[in-house]
């Protein structure tokens, strides 16, 4: 008798994470609804100075996505779908949070294609509270005191404040 066998659908989420936001969560979660093991990746992008270490995002985006049994989070320096082939990913997520984000995402997404054609590259767009949310907006409202509880994870809060008091 044939057994079958389920087939197991991963996807991996890419990004700088610099540090994770309530909008990088949002997608997140949603990928984990969507898909069996959901790779959250810490990339290194050479053209982004980071604020916080390697280790610091990958720890904010564990701790914040504990709740998602299904998604792991680990870092790469290799091309994206090469880390993704090793992966037996099916799937790159990527995150848009309006227009603008589509042409540079849709090129990435298509010179991703030419390296491997089997892997896919799902678009999904940012929740509506979280379309105008980016790293960059967090790091900004931090240095001034704001309130960053309606920007990034409560479980991050305190160590972002503390990096940008210790950054002073």
């Amino acid at each position: 008798m044939n057994e079958i066998i389920p087939l197991v659908k991963v996807a991996v989420y890419p990004g700088s994470f610099d540090p994770i936001t309530l909008g990088h969560l949002n997608i997140i979660r949603r990928a984990s609804r969507i898909f069996d093991r959901v790779y959250v990746c810490v990339m290194v992008n050479s053209s982004k100075r980071s604020l916080f270490t390697l280790e610091e995002r990958m720890d904010f985006i564990r701790r914040a996505a504990c709740r998602f049994p299904n998604v792991e989070v680990e870092h790469s320096e290799k091309l994206l779908v090469e880390y993704a082939k090793e992966k037996n990913a099916d799937v790159i997520i990527r995150g848009l949070r309006a227009v603008s984000d589509f042409e540079s995402e849709f090129q990435m997404a298509m010179t991703n294609s030419k390296i491997e054609p089997k892997i896919e590259t799902m678009f999904l767009a940012a929740g509506d509270a979280y379309t105008y949310l980016s790293s960059s907006v967090v790091k900004e409202m931090a240095k001034y005191g704001a309130d960053l509880g309606k920007f990034v994870p409560w479980e991050i809060i305190d160590d972002i404040e503390q990096k940008i008091k210790n950054r002073g």
